[in-house]
């Protein structure tokens, strides 16, 4: 079972077998579902899932599933909204993702953070109530750019990612879930790099793929470090 965001669903590698949620047979939950001895029950994430979304609409065939995938938590900081502002407005780019990037390193005395905290620790909680006995494993997100991209904006965004990352790494060891940490595998595959698997097209910002992981961000990627965590490899 998936739950999660645009990066659950597969949005970035087209085509979709829903236009709404932008789901792909190309995401890591489907290419997940080819791996022998373990088989997809659903895919329930959709393009634009905030925490509270995902814990208010956690299916009833979450019951029976041994094993459930998270990726969730880039939307409720707005991270679509920063980047946008990042292409558009480089300067306010860099002083709203500075502002995140400090309340992500203090996430106990910030209101926001801790909504977040909260939110995630809810959520897992949530799922072990509805699925006891299932591994739940919450997945991070990959640093979008690569180092040397020659763009200032770059480095706070990927610092900005770190700061969640580690934020949903604690809340999930917290409460007894697993973490996958995608980053290592994304490493010289960023935005900018010889082989991107993120996409980027600087032509129209507002293009849905945009900084989302490609195909083989999903199979080399995500999909990559879920089996590393479930066979212990």
């Amino acid at each position: 079972m998936a739950l999660g965001d645009s990066y659950a669903a597969g949005q970035g590698a087209a085509p979709y077998t829903d236009q709404t949620c932008f789901v792909s047979r190309r995401g890591y939950p489907v290419i997940a579902d080819n791996l022998r001895g373990l088989e997809l029950t659903a895919n329930a994430a959709c393009s634009g899932y905030t925490i509270g979304v995902v814990a208010g609409n956690l299916p009833a065939s979450l019951a029976g599933a041994e094993i459930i995938t998270i990726t969730v938590g880039g939307n409720d900081l707005d991270t679509t909204g920063l980047l946008a502002t990042c292409f558009a407005a480089p300067d306010a780019c860099l002083g709203a993702a500075a502002v995140r990037a400090a309340m992500l390193q203090d996430a106990r005395d910030n209101p926001s953070i801790s909504a977040l905290v909260q939110g995630l620790a809810g959520l897992s909680l949530a799922v072990d109530a509805q699925a006891p006995g299932a591994r739940i494993v919450f997945t991070g997100y990959p640093m979008l750019f690569d180092p040397t991209f020659p763009d200032p904006r770059a480095g706070v965004v990927n610092q900005l990612t770190a700061g969640l990352n580690d934020v949903i790494r604690l809340t999930a060891l917290g409460t007894g879930a697993e973490f996958v940490d995608v980053a290592p595998a994304f490493a010289g595959h960023g935005i900018g790099s010889a082989e991107p698997w993120i996409n980027f097209n600087a032509a129209t910002i507002q293009d849905p793929a945009n900084f989302h992981p490609n195909g083989e961000g999903y199979r080399h990627g995500y999909f990559a470090s879920l089996v590393g965590k479930l066979t212990g490899q």
